[in-house]
């Protein structure tokens, strides 16, 4: 059975020791999904919410996120990010929006958690410059889909 590694072997929290591990390239692909209404969803995308360019200040808000993970997620190392890209996907069909992160990185440890929170961020960015017109908004499936690099190589998502 597989142990925790964030937990030592008296079951306290500490932060793993990486400094043995090689730098190798590293990248993770995070997404996410907000539901609003489609007048809520048509004001975003025509750039008439009171606020204006929703979708600017969430990708701005997202990268920003990313690189300060460490500062929010207790455990997480200070990372030498590369790379950062936030992508919105408006589905007017189902009154989405969907977000994805790309986070990369030259380090010795993963960016699972600065992708994640960059999603989870920008969600949260598009809630607060939306909710004086929807408080109802809900977001929801922020996982990760792809991660690369490092000793447990590729993972992809499946389907669950």
């Amino acid at each position: 059975m597989k142990r925790l590694s964030h937990v030592d072997v008296q079951g306290r929290a500490r932060m793993v020791d990486v400094a043995a591990k090689p730098i190798t390239r590293r990248e993770a692909i995070a997404v996410g999904t907000v539901h609003l209404t489609p007048a809520v969803l048509q004001m975003i995308v025509t750039g008439q919410i009171p606020k204006r360019d929703v979708l600017a200040v969430a990708r701005v808000a997202g990268i920003l996120a990313a690189k300060k993970t460490p500062e929010l997620i207790p455990l997480c190392h200070p990372l030498p990010i590369t790379s950062v890209n936030i992508d919105f996907t408006p589905n007017k069909r189902q009154s989405t929006i969907s977000i994805a992160a790309t986070v990369k990185v030259e380090g010795k440890t993963g960016v699972e958690m600065e992708a994640l929170t960059a999603v989870s961020v920008a969600a949260l960015t598009i809630y607060d410059m939306c909710k004086a017109v929807d408080k109802g908004m809900v977001i929801s499936d922020v996982c990760l889909m792809k991660k690369t690099g490092g000793k447990s190589g590729t993972y992809m998502r499946t389907v669950r």
